[in-house]
């Protein structure tokens, strides 16, 4: 139960890729009808029953949504006529030769009828199998939106979006700097940055663009900066662009640049 709407959890038994999860947690929750698939790395302001309603008056077997990038080639990139149907769809283009700059924002609208496009037993792409399928029948169509947008599946954007939630960047949703909850000791500073409740920042603790975690602790006079945090900084660490797991212990006056903590190589 999540905000008083009970949740269905899916686990595949191996991974299945993209289109085979949707199948997988489709079945397995007893989906017969229009549903909405959303990547679960991606932070958006996107109104999702406008995307259903542009869906259902196209008639669509699925639709996406579109959200412009400055460099699409990490993404899949689709091209569109004027009535939203995608006339080609490109999944991570080489480095200059993306046909657009429309990319797959990870938020769908499909049919049931999709699921049975989707072979079972084995690993299938939504992106580079599925859609072109669709797209061959003209049945894929697309909304392209400038919403908040952002792939938080990796350190620097995950970073980048908590802040973006202190800054007020987002139409929908913001944070407080420092949560209540959070103990700060009056002398440490802290500058554009997130402090979740249940964290611990120390006397003479300097910390600029970062995100310290419920249960993260920052030692007396310990410097954070650009870094994400859930474990332990020590007394007169000094961390910058670097990440801190939920076990990670930074030792007292160690320097650490670009690094991660435990180093996953030792794990």
């Amino acid at each position: 139960m999540c905000a008083g709407i009970p949740l269905h959890y899916a686990v595949e038994p191996e991974p299945l890729d993209t289109a085979g999860a949707i199948r997988f947690a489709a079945e397995h929750a007893g989906i017969n009808e229009t549903f909405v698939v959303v990547n679960g790395d991606v932070l958006t302001d996107l109104d999702v029953s406008a995307l259903i309603a542009f869906h259902k008056e196209r008639g669509a077997q699925a639709t996406m949504h579109l959200t412009p990038v400055d460099d699409p080639s990490a993404y899949g990139v689709a091209v569109i006529d004027d009535q939203g149907r995608v006339q080609r769809f490109v999944e991570k283009p080489a480095l200059g030769t993306a046909p657009s700059n429309l990319i797959n924002a990870g938020t769908y609208v499909v049919e049931p009828s999709v699921l049975q496009r989707i072979p079972t037993g084995r690993k299938v792409s939504i992106e580079r199998e599925i859609f072109p399928l669709i797209v061959a029948d003209g049945g894929l169509y697309a909304m392209a939106t400038n919403d908040y947008w952002i792939d938080a599946g990796r350190p620097e954007p995950y970073l980048q979006a908590n802040l973006d939630m202190i800054d007020a960047v987002r139409r929908s949703a913001s944070a407080p700097a420092i949560e209540p909850g959070a103990k700060v000791d009056p002398s440490a500073l802290v500058h554009h940055s997130l402090v979740s409740a249940g964290a611990l920042v120390e006397a003479g603790a300097d910390i600029k663009d970062s995100v310290i975690l419920a249960g993260a602790i920052i030692r007396q006079g310990a410097v954070v900066h650009g870094s994400i945090v859930m474990g332990e900084v020590g007394n007169g660490a000094s961390i910058t662009d670097t990440m801190v797991g939920a076990t990670g212990n930074v030792v007292p006056g160690v320097t650490l640049v670009h690094a991660l903590v435990p180093d996953p190589a030792l794990l």
